[in-house]
């Protein structure tokens, strides 16, 4: 009785086992599927949004080749470059807002430490375009809407709020443990030393998912550059250059173009992830352990 029972229970496992693949694989091909069919439109070899055929009859690289040589409307290049500066630069200040308000909330005790996280927790419910009105009101007033003061508009905004995420990363810190901080404040070393050559170093894996966190962001946003850059379209960026791909005036001619670009946008964020890939799942680990 009790071999039949253990068989009994295995054959329902592997029916349930069986059961999830085949779910999670239609999920995949569901998911995976408009992805596959942009980058096959990309390669099609013709004009306008509306095709008798799901994959494309015929092959080309001119689309790519025309984001790359037709400025007449949309100057691809320089909003790639624009985007890729930004997110840069913000990427940097962001990523150690977060690291110095973390290590702060983690390893040093003061007056107001719990209402600031308690504050930080509250405001971070709230997304962040809300403020948009009043940022730009602001930077217009300050005469940073106009000109290359568009650019350190764009990236006050998408890292001057960072330090209010430190979320994740504090939880990670709180795993290290003190007695490194304390040994270290004994042989000598300052605050600063501890961070830089204690807390930094072991905390490798989640600075890699920082950064791409805060790369992410600036180069996926629509909201704020839209509002800052306006009619600029020399300070655009890729998410402003796309939308516009899709305008009635410019889709017929656009749309195939639309596809290579949504496809060259694709590229930085896959190799960043592609080369970090190890250190952002380690991270990820650390994180849900602490």
């Amino acid at each position: 009785m009790a071999k039949k029972s253990e068989g009994g229970m295995k054959a329902k496992r592997l029916t349930a086992d069986i059961i999830t693949y085949i779910f999670l694989s239609i999920m995949c091909v569901v998911w995976l599927l408009p992805f596959f069919w942009v980058i096959m439109q990309s390669f099609r070899d013709g004009i306008g949004q509306f095709i008798s055929t799901f994959l494309p009859e015929k092959y080309t690289l001119k689309n790519y080749i025309a984001l790359f040589t037709d400025f007449t409307t949309i100057n691809f290049p320089r909003m790639f470059m624009n985007t890729f500066f930004v997110a840069c630069c913000s990427c940097v200040i962001s990523t150690f807002f977060v690291l110095a308000v973390s290590f702060s909330l983690s390893r040093v005790k003061w007056k107001m430490r719990k209402p600031y996280m308690n504050t930080a927790m509250v405001i971070t419910l709230f997304p962040g375009f809300m403020s948009m009105v009043a940022v730009y009101f602001i930077l217009k007033a300050l005469g940073m809407t106009e000109g290359d003061k568009i650019y350190l508009s764009l990236i006050i905004c998408y890292s001057s709020g960072a330090g209010v995420g430190f979320h994740v990363m504090k939880g990670y810190m709180d795993t290290i443990p003190k007695s490194l901080d304390e040994a270290a404040m004994i042989d000598g070393c300052t605050r600063w030393q501890v961070f830089t050559k204690i807390t930094l170093p072991l905390c490798k894996p989640m600075i890699v998912y920082q950064i791409i966190t805060s790369f992410m962001g600036p180069w996926m946003d629509f909201v704020f550059a839209k509002v800052i850059a306006g009619t600029k379209s020399q300070y655009w960026t890729v998410s402003i250059g796309l939308f516009n791909m899709l305008e009635k005036e410019y889709v017929e001619v656009w749309f195939v173009r639309f596809c290579a670009g949504a496809v060259l946008i694709s590229i930085p964020i896959s190799i960043l992830y592609l080369m970090t890939q190890k250190c952002y799942q380690e991270a990820m680990g650390g994180a849900v352990k602490g």
